[in-house]
């Protein structure tokens, strides 16, 4: 999609559809809608005016009302779009709104949309500080960008739904303003991109993306974006004794593969400095069949997703790769299948990582953590300071927090702080959840020194997170357990079924964070 933000007066340009939000401005509880267009234009304001009068249209976040031939205007429909009620309006529901504007116009077979910038005269003091200008523009185009896009990828008849032209129109503003909002336009063309590649890379069917096709991705990723990359296999698992990892391996014909993406700042740290070196550490299950422990036949198609923490830290890279924050970065991705084979680990084999700790296996299901805990200690031998890492880890996830907020587990309160602070840019839900000491009888076993489940059902998803912690030490480190956002179930207004993306653009601003 081209993508523009042009310095242009609403009611004047020519344009399919144009599309302007609205918010609903009542301060009573329970009273009824007043619903406010965010633009400054009295042409717009007119157009709209019968429509609103009527109190047809609710504002509701995600509610759409298409007006043809609308007077005073250029354009030749003006799409409203509700972005919820003021009190409670975020940086995300611009995000979402404007994915709504761009997904409206698909199914009606329209190219070209624009979109009025969001003008918050209608809105109080202390939403005109949470909602910058640079922000806002971000937003709105990482809004746009993840919604043009469908997973129809392989059908034979598929149609070309695709929007070809959004232009974002934009007042003209004071020369700080408008630096500010174009900043912000470009950082969110970089991350939604970013993002949209790591949902290619989820969408792909198991027998395109083996492991070793995810490391050819990868690679040719860095490579366009200038990062440096290795992509290893079965001989440096070897080598490295990378037994957790390899035994999840030894059961699939296709072969492991170790990607590594380093991405140096362009300013050294001062002489005297201790720079942190960030490590960025991904799931990368290609296909999940459970293994000796097979899943049920039931939802299993959808287990090409468990690579979706590993296309989070690729998507991240090549966003950093773009963003250049002044902090070193190395992404760490652990990729294999997990099949029933001959070769196979069983439950009941004692296993040992890469750091000398011995696993009891339980349950060759739990095997993301497997890949996770050579991953995370390599990463530590590379010299990373501060760890952090995604994996569609454990459904127990979602039967905690539903699949609305990813799980998220941290050792170190100033990382995860970093981290939470990111989200009121990125928008993405979280909750943290405990992995304190008093958990970690649930893994001890009896034959070794830990074993890959819990010792009961009971706190599954916190139990993962215990295991991960073992091989992290005393490093700073975050673990998020995206396993029940990682695939849109159905689709939203904003957004397609399918792969999400999610963690992407939180990820990338918990990087920023720590960038001198």
């Amino acid at each position: 999609m081209d993508t523009r933000l042009l310095i242009q007066d609403a009611a004047g340009f020519a344009t399919p559809l144009l599309a302007v939000f609205a918010v609903d401005i009542a301060v009573a509880a329970g009273a009824e809608p007043l619903i406010a267009l965010l633009t400054t234009s009295d042409a717009v304001t007119h157009a709209a005016g019968k429509v609103l009068a009527s109190g047809e249209f609710k504002g509701n976040l995600g509610e759409t009302l298409l007006l043809h031939a609308p007077s005073g205007l250029k354009a030749e429909r003006l799409l409203l779009v509700g972005l919820g009620k003021a009190k409670t309006l975020s940086i995300d529901e611009v995000r979402k709104a404007a994915g709504t504007a761009v997904r409206a116009l698909k199914p009606r077979g329209l190219r070209e949309l624009a979109i009025a910038f969001p003008e918050d005269h209608a809105l109080s003091d202390e939403h005109l500080e949470s909602l910058p200008g640079g922000l806002l523009a971000r937003a709105l185009v990482e809004g746009a960008e993840l919604a043009e896009v469908d997973y129809d990828t392989y059908k034979s008849d598929r149609k070309d739904l695709s929007v070809q032209k959004l232009s974002v129109l934009a007042k003209e503003s004071e020369k700080a303003v408008l630096a500010e909002m174009q900043a912000g336009f470009h950082e969110g063309l970089m991350v939604a991109k970013a993002q949209n590649f790591a949902r290619s890379l989820v969408n792909e069917p198991g027998n395109v993306l083996t492991p070793t096709e995810l490391g050819k991705r990868a690679a040719a990723m860095c490579v366009e974006m200038g990062l440096k990359c290795e992509v290893y296999s079965t001989e440096k698992l070897h080598e490295l004794k990378m037994g957790a990892f390899w035994a999840v391996s030894q059961g699939s014909v296709e072969p492991p593969a170790l990607i590594v993406m380093t991405y140096e700042p362009e300013l050294a740290a001062a002489e005297g400095e201790t720079a942190p070196v960030l490590g960025l550490v991904g799931k990368g299950i290609t296909f999940d069949t459970g293994g000796i422990s097979i899943k049920p036949a039931d939802g299993m198609d959808k287990m090409k997703y468990d690579m979706a923490g590993a296309a989070a830290m690729i998507g991240a890279m090549r966003a950093i790769a773009d963003l250049k924050p002044k902090v070193k970065v190395i992404g760490v991705v652990c990729s294999a299948e997990n099949m029933p084979d001959g070769k196979a680990f069983k439950p009941g084999d004692v296993v040992t990582a890469m750091s000398g700790k011995t696993i009891e296996i339980m349950n060759t299901d739990a095997e993301g953590r497997l890949v996770l805990a050579d991953g995370l200690h390599y990463t530590k031998t590379l010299g990373c300071t501060h760890l952090i890492d995604a994996a569609t880890l454990t459904g127990a996830v979602a039967i905690a927090l539903g699949k609305l907020n990813v799980g998220l587990f941290s050792n170190d309160e100033t990382t995860w702080e970093r981290f939470q602070w990111g989200t009121k840019i990125s928008g993405e839900k979280f909750w943290r959840l405990p992995c304190t000491d008093d958990y970690k009888d649930q893994i001890k076993s009896q034959i070794a020194d830990i074993m890959n489940t819990g010792a009961t059902r009971y706190g599954g998803s916190i139990t993962a997170a215990m295991f991960l912690k073992e091989f992290v030490g005393e490093t700073p480190w975050i673990h998020l357990d995206i396993a029940a956002c990682a695939w849109n179930d159905e689709a939203q207004p904003w957004i397609a079924k399918g792969p999400s993306g999610i963690a992407v653009r939180s990820i990338v601003e918990w990087v920023r964070s720590y960038s001198a």
